[in-house]
């Protein structure tokens, strides 16, 4: 929860009025358990938008964004929670895990990735994207950040643009007070098959 990437995801939406969490899964910085292959992380989620929902059952929308597993894990929710209205998926990890789920996916959203990343081909995330793309009544907006790995080092800023210009395009200006929307963060990196905290943070 604590890296670069999920904190500039946090702050677009917290911009935007969200309300926003970002939390680490099970066995990840100081939370308790085991990684769990994605099963318990996918508990974690939905017990986790369970509490913001909660928070603020006003909400007049819900989006979930996630960096790399937690995009995987974000997927996965938004296919299980009809409220979901739209996505970020930052550096899918297309090439580790079956994204076949998303079949249909029920919402579009901003898949982003770097062209220089050395843990996600971008391959393997363009025909993700592609097979997104084809489903009626969606629209998946696929964009690359030159120069950036798969922690954007260096490209956080660009990062954060590209996130920042989406979400301009796609909503509405900010909520009147009392109704603000309900944003959440999912937070973990995939790296050689172990979840753990980035570094970067």
């Amino acid at each position: 929860m604590n890296n670069k990437v999920v904190y500039a995801l946090f702050q677009a939406f917290q911009r935007r009025g969200f309300a926003v969490l970002r939390f680490n899964f099970r066995g990840v910085g100081r939370s308790q358990g085991k990684f769990d292959r994605g099963e318990g992380e996918l508990s974690d989620a939905a017990s986790a938008l369970d509490w913001l929902q909660g928070y603020n059952p006003n909400a007049s929308a819900c989006w979930i964004a996630g960096f790399s597993f937690g995009a995987w894990i974000g997927m996965q929710l938004l296919m299980r929670r009809p409220e979901i209205s739209g996505f970020i998926s930052v550096s899918p990890p297309a090439n580790m895990y079956d994204f076949g789920f998303l079949a249909p996916c029920p919402s579009s959203g901003l898949v982003l990735q770097g062209d220089s990343d050395d843990i996600v081909p971008q391959e393997s995330v363009s025909k993700l994207v592609q097979k997104l793309s084809h489903q009626r009544d969606i629209q998946i907006d696929y964009r690359i950040v030159e120069g950036a790995n798969h922690f954007f080092h260096d490209r956080i800023d660009q990062m954060a643009a590209e996130v920042d210009d989406y979400l301009a395009t796609v909503m509405r200006p900010r909520p009147r007070q009392g109704r603000r929307p309900l944003g959440k963060i999912l937070t973990s990196a995939m790296l050689d098959g172990v979840c753990r905290r980035s570094a970067v943070g």
